[in-house]
């Protein structure tokens, strides 16, 4: 697709939904949000209301759209196994919805921000996009499920869909998020501990809101249907990414060292050749990234 696209942001109030908005903006692009929430910035438009409903679908989907950016999501691993019938109706059956809101609208392109814990534990061994579904929580398998509904779009209606497989997301506009890079900036700010599970050497893979906002406007514009690997190109242990994130605040978070959950993953590791291949390259260290984020958690203290 070529030349200034109309498009519309589900979750667009949200902490990735502020940063695509803004990247969609950066690329020329016209957006507008659907959202339980009004967007901040009142020159965006809002059709606010709860996209599990109908007629805020209807509201929301409309003929002169070119794309749909889709990021509103139930995303609490946790809740959902507490909750696993809430993670369907939100991740399973407004996703249906809105694919057939765009079919009957003539929207050609849907983009989905999927997970890759729709693949589940592969142990030590890298994630790559042609790896079999295999996911271990509802909300895995809802993600996973509503990337089956996406390829049958694109193969029965022609439509161009997109799926976005994101890694663990950070950055600026997380203060309400409970994942450990908040927890993190909230020790520091405040001058508490943060529980480590283990002996801290699992690795995980962080990626930078603003490179997934970019990942998100590039996709919209070309690229095929299928899933596509967001991260953020290299892996770091809980223990790396708490002294990464002491560099950033300059703040001797304190730690406390807790018996390690039940089934969790010793390593997420990922390879992004698909995104790379497709123009995508973060861009951001993890230390300038926690320095994004450390802003909004200590707005007072002096930023070099």
């Amino acid at each position: 697709m070529t030349g200034p696209l109309r498009v519309l942001v589900t979750g667009g109030s949200g902490f990735i939904g502020r940063h695509v908005v803004a990247a969609l903006h950066g690329a020329g692009h016209d957006a507008v949000v659907a959202d339980l929430d009004v967007f901040a910035d009142g020159e965006v438009p809002t059709i606010e209301g709860d996209l599990c409903d109908p007629e805020v679908r209807e509201r929301a989907i409309t003929s002169d759209l070119d794309a749909v950016v889709h990021l509103a999501a139930f995303t609490s691993v946790l809740r959902s196994v507490q909750q696993p019938a809430d993670v369907h109706a939100t991740n399973v059956e407004m996703t249906a919805g809105l694919l057939e809101a765009a079919r009957v609208a003539g929207v050609g392109t849907f983009v989905f921000a999927s997970t890759n814990a729709v693949i589940g534990d592969v142990g030590q061994d890298t994630i790559v996009e042609t790896m079999p579904l295999a996911p271990l929580t509802p909300y895995g398998g809802t993600k996973a499920a509503a990337e089956m509904l996406l390829s049958g779009y694109a193969g029965s209606f022609g439509m161009r869909c997109p799926v976005l497989r994101l890694t663990n997301v950070y950055g600026g506009g997380m203060s309400h998020k409970d994942s450990f890079v908040p927890r993190l900036m909230r020790a520091a700010a405040e001058g508490g501990e943060v529980q480590i599970y283990g002996d801290g050497e699992q690795r995980r893979d962080l990626v930078f809101v603003g490179d997934v906002a970019r990942a998100a406007s590039l996709a919209v514009a070309d690229w095929p249907s299928g899933p596509v690997i967001i991260g953020g190109s290299r892996s770091y242990t809980v223990n790396a990414i708490t002294q990464a994130a002491r560099d950033a605040t300059d703040r001797p978070i304190r730690t406390r060292h807790v018996p390690a959950k039940p089934g969790e993953m010793p390593a997420v590791v990922v390879d992004i050749a698909r995104a790379r291949a497709r123009g995508f390259e973060p861009g951001a260290s993890l230390v300038e990234g926690m320095r994004e984020a450390w802003v909004e958690f200590a707005p007072d203290i002096p930023q070099d």
